[in-house]
């Protein structure tokens, strides 16, 4: 076959061109000509036929299924565990550290320090997914995970270590120090986790969905170590330091399980389909940026959708909803003092952020064109006034609580668990799947800074909401 012929979208796609829309065909046909002139230059001159077209191995053992789920837990449980770990951080940023018990301590550091933690965590990801752009073609996907998640490993290791450091006297420079490694972890976790969607884009779409899925099971894990670890342990400090070792040794499973997935014949023949003649994807690395043009022109508002889903998320997760008390606490009930945040806020919110993706893997309602799915996208605005007027504290403002009642918040978080999980993933795995497939990996990592951009827009605006309410 001569590579100049026409280049055909994803064959791992269910959505093919002319499934895309009710375009007139002569619209079509020059919208694949103008698409396939912008591309055509990342494509070599002579090669041969997709490997998907002669042969299409099977996942032995779900184990590539298994891996992919994994790394998506791997990429956002050490922001998982940071913002999991409320009692740690008050504890760390009060006026009294020599108290080591689990009683919530506060001080100015430790209120605002959710809001502090979002920004520190999302405005870096963006810079960075737009570097994982710019070197797509240049640096192998292979590079760019190993060295990003070598680089959260050694950052997370010396959060572990300051666990047992007294910092007492020096509550403005833990701070300072700790939301920079936070920065640095974010930024490379975004770069993994764009490299790493990026070539999910190459595979079946169950693959794209096991990928997000994992991310929300991470969240679960870690709120499920943070609630065991508030039952057992009476030191928060070893509370703390079983907390991170986990993530430690959790990261280190991916680094390890990430090195065997070129060893499987069923992500070999994907991974081989994703470069350039079928060669491998260190040789078919090269150093060209991919076209922007042709691909935003496919996904812009599928590109919106998540930006939106994951602004109006962040705007009030964790920094509202982890601020919002039982109305009982005053009865000294350990549901009411110590479990209510981990089990009404982080739990809740990522099992139905988990619900939500895995719905995705049996439900792809509304589809990639549909008109419906940015508009139920905007409907999710209402989460933010909802979450605002439960009983959050302290209020200097908004001093009227109009859901008095500790449902409304296990209510709410549930359903913007749920929206979350099932309105951001739909975008996110259709968005690889209605481009060509030599542009699916560069197509992954725009959706991701999407995503990014609109957690940073959110956790810009959540410190606003916080000092208003």
């Amino acid at each position: 076959m001569d590579g100049t012929g026409p280049v055909h979208p994803s064959l791992n796609s269910s959505y093919l061109p002319n499934a895309l829309g009710n375009h007139d065909e002569s619209d079509e046909e020059d919208e694949e000509s103008e698409d396939h002139s912008l591309s055509a230059s990342l494509l070599p001159q002579n090669s041969p036929p997709p490997l998907a077209v002669r042969y299409s191995p099977e996942d032995s053992y779900y184990l590539v299924y298994i891996i992919f789920f994994l790394m998506g837990i791997g990429s956002l449980l050490p922001w998982n565990f940071f913002i999991t770990a409320k009692h740690y951080w008050l504890y760390k940023l009060s006026n009294d550290t020599h108290h080591s018990s689990n009683e919530e301590q506060h001080s100015d550091l430790s209120d605002y320090f959710e809001s502090y933690l979002s920004i520190a965590s999302t405005v870096p990801s963006v810079l960075c997914l737009i570097l994982n752009y710019v070197f797509v073609n240049r640096v192998s996907s292979r590079i760019r995970i190993l060295s990003s998640l070598f680089v959260i490993l050694f950052v997370f290791a010396m959060t572990t270590a300051l666990v047992k450091v007294d910092t007492s006297n020096y509550r403005m420079g833990f701070l300072v120090v700790t939301l920079v490694s936070v920065a640095v972890v974010s930024g490379a976790s975004n770069i993994f986790y764009g490299s790493i969607f990026g070539i999910s884009g190459h595979f079946p779409m169950r693959i794209s969905q096991a990928l997000i899925s994992g991310q929300a099971m991470g969240g679960t894990l870690s709120s499920l170590a943070s609630i065991a670890d508030l039952a057992i342990a009476k030191d928060v400090t070893n509370s703390a330091l079983v907390y991170f070792l986990t993530a430690d040794v959790f990261i280190l499973l991916c680094i390890i399980t990430y090195l065997l997935l070129p060893r499987l014949a069923y992500s070999r023949h994907y991974m081989a389909c994703s470069s350039p003649g079928g060669m491998s994807e260190d040789e078919g690395a090269g150093n060209k940026t991919p076209p922007l043009r042709p691909i935003l022109k496919k996904i812009w508002l599928l590109g919106l959708s998540v930006f939106y889903v994951f602004s109006v998320s962040i705007m009030v997760f964790p920094a509202v909803s982890s601020g919002i008390q039982s109305v009982n606490k005053d009865s000294g009930s350990p549901w009411t003092t110590t479990y209510f945040v981990p089990l009404s806020c982080f739990l809740l919110y990522n099992v139905a952020d988990l619900c939500g993706r895995m719905a995705t893997a049996w439900l792809q309602v509304p589809g990639p064109t549909s008109k419906v799915l940015p508009v139920l996208v905007l409907c999710r605005s209402v989460m933010v006034p909802l979450l605002m007027l439960c009983n959050y504290q302290p209020r200097d403002h908004l001093l009227t609580v109009v859901f008095n009642h500790d449902a409304y918040p296990v209510l709410f978080n549930c359903l913007l668990g749920l929206s979350n999980g099932y309105l951001g993933t739909l975008p996110m795995i259709y968005g690889p799947k209605v481009v060509h497939r030599e542009l699916a990996e560069a197509t992954g990592v725009i959706m991701s800074f999407f995503l990014a951009l609109g957690l940073a827009v959110g956790s810009a605006l959540s410190v606003l909401i916080v000092h208003y309410i």
